[in-house]
């Protein structure tokens, strides 16, 4: 018993120490950003804080809109009508989620520019020659990073609504129509209204994604809140400037939480006995074929068409140098050993994070757990240029503390440990997506009955000995797919990767990033084209998943 209570405690500490370890960014970051004199907050907020704090307002606001739009118009048409191509669109709906943001922004400053193919095409149809004559509005602007990012990021609310519309019992739709309701009644006054908690948590996921870009406003000429962080810090090195506007956003993001918790207040649903699904509406006729224009518009604007076009940019790379540069192939390199290396060690914490909450599950401590759990996993609400502001004194201080230690035995010249090695990007990468480790895990381990684990006990095995035995081995899918999404994040993930990469390191985020800045798009539609082919491999593995889902959803 007392080797049992010596495990617990050991799991309880480690758990504590990776919660402390998460929080300490934060709490760096609220202590830099008071370190700064009154005169350094007076000049934030008369030139900087004004117009990025707008234009990132106006941003949410625009991209909530439209996601919103987009997310529960798809869901419904998906659940409520029946068309030709839907089995296929119900699954390419998600596809966008497979293009990062910046990689959407990268593509179409080329494929909208005036003399770009879109604009070119139209002249030549309408007659003119020069885009003096003719052109679009420009998509470098606010109203273009809105448009853009909606259709990009649309999934979230779409993937979230389309699970409940799934499962609502039919006969409440059938009841409201016999009551005489129209069917677009229907949808907004019981079907709408029964989907708001999942509206809500898919409208703010969409909106943290909005807030941790950064490629895509830089490339569009957004200045937000995250722009202005990294700009602060790599062309002034003003910490705790970018410390300041830091702490700003993560007022909004705390905001956007309490907004979601809000919308999801006494929003509590059960359903007693199995129905039958809801029956969608056979269309026929112009009806059908207006449903398939309006279903595969946003997977056309939000993967298809940059597809199409970083597949037709790499050809003519290939056509034209016949080979890839040893830099990007270099990029290549790092990109995936690091992804590999930030997923394993995430995937290793996040086991203990979610197997300390199940062994105390019973205990005295357990809401104490729980809450360390949900502080573990608040590193994906935070952005990664906030995280990489927070992580930058620790890093430092350590390996001055190293160097301290390592000079009392002999003298060595000054070295980054941290800084300056890949280190602190797999820190990052493991703050960042540990909710996604934890997360899966705990839902996989929510599926294993407790008397196959009480039985293990029962036959003397320890704590970590069930793990071993009994719960890895059930848990292989789950750890499989938090693995592959957590790959993937960490393959894309920029604002971190920029502020926190050692000198002359480069990944594939990081080297499209430098060939948009420099007007080069040859080799970045390369790495451009691998990180969205990385990106797929989760995409469809969660459409197969949904498909599963909505299937089994009515049988009993």
């Amino acid at each position: 018993m007392r080797a049992q209570q010596s495990v617990g405690k050991s799991w309880f500490f480690l758990t504590l120490g990776i919660t402390c370890l998460v929080l300490a960014p934060v709490t760096v970051l609220v202590w830099h950003a008071f370190q700064g004199s009154t005169e350094h907050w007076q000049l934030l907020l008369n030139h900087v804080l004004p117009v990025a704090f707008s234009n990132t307002v106006l941003l949410l606001i625009g991209v909530g809109v439209l996601v919103t739009a987009l997310g529960v118009g798809s869901a419904w048409l998906m659940t409520a009508y029946a068309f030709p191509t839907r089995h296929l669109l119900s699954w390419a709906l998600l596809l966008p989620l497979a293009v990062p943001t910046y990689i959407v922004a990268f593509a179409y400053l080329d494929i909208l520019h005036p003399i770009g193919p879109v604009q070119t095409w139209i002249r030549e149809l309408l007659g003119y020659t020069s885009p003096r004559q003719f052109r679009l509005p420009d998509i470098r602007s606010l109203p273009g990073a809105i448009f853009l990012l909606g259709f990009v990021l649309y999934p979230y609310v779409y993937l979230s609504t389309r699970a409940m519309f799934a499962t609502q019992a039919a006969s409440l739709l059938e009841a409201a129509r016999v009551l005489g309701e129209s069917q677009r009644s229907v949808f907004y006054r019981v079907a709408l209204p029964m989907a708001r908690p999942a509206v809500a948590v898919g409208v703010s996921l969409a909106l943290l994604e909005t807030l941790n870009d950064i490629g895509a406003s830089e490339f569009l000429g957004i200045q937000t809140l995250t722009v202005s962080i990294y700009t602060t810090w790599v062309t002034r090195s003003d910490l705790a400037g970018a410390a300041q506007i830091a702490l700003s956003m993560l007022a909004i993001v705390a905001t956007l939480i309490m907004v979601e918790r809000y919308g999801r207040r006494h929003q509590r649903y059960s359903q007693n006995q199995r129905s039958h699904p809801v029956q969608p509406i056979a269309l026929r006729g112009l009806p059908a074929l207006i449903a398939m224009l309006l279903g595969w518009t946003p997977v056309i604007i939000g993967f298809v068409a940059p597809a199409l076009y970083l597949l037709s940019e790499s050809y003519k790379h290939f056509h034209l140098v016949g080979e890839v540069s040893d830099q990007l192939l270099s990029s290549a390199w790092n990109t995936i050993h690091i992804a590999f290396i930030a997923t394993a060690v995430t995937i290793i914490v996040g086991l203990i994070v979610a197997w300390t909450a199940r062994t105390v599950r019973y205990g005295q401590k357990q809401g104490f757990i729980i809450a360390l759990s949900k502080f573990a996993s608040i590193g994906y609400a935070v952005p990664g240029t906030v995280l990489a502001i927070g992580l930058l004194s620790p890093l430092v201080f350590f390996d001055q503390s190293l160097q301290t230690v390592i000079n009392w035995f002999k003298d060595t010249p000054p070295q980054l440990f941290l800084m300056g090695s890949s280190a602190a990007l797999v820190l990052a990468y493991v703050i960042r997506f540990l909710a996604i480790a934890a997360g899966g895990i705990e839902a996989g381990l929510a599926r294993i009955p407790p008397s196959i684990e009480q039985a293990s006990r029962l036959l003397g095995e320890s704590p970590a000995g069930t793990l071993k035995r009994v719960h890895l081995p059930l848990l292989r899918p789950a750890l499989g797919a938090a693995a592959l999404l957590i790959f993937v994040d960490a393959m894309k993930e920029l604002p971190a990767t920029l502020m926190l990469r050692p000198m002359n390191f480069e990944t594939l985020a990081t080297w499209l990033y430098a060939e948009a800045a420099r007007g080069t798009y040859e080799e970045g539609a390369v790495a451009a084209l691998a990180i969205v082919v990385a990106g797929l491999l989760p995409v469809v593995l969660l459409a197969r998943s949904q498909l599963k889902t909505t299937r089994a959803s009515f049988k009993g």
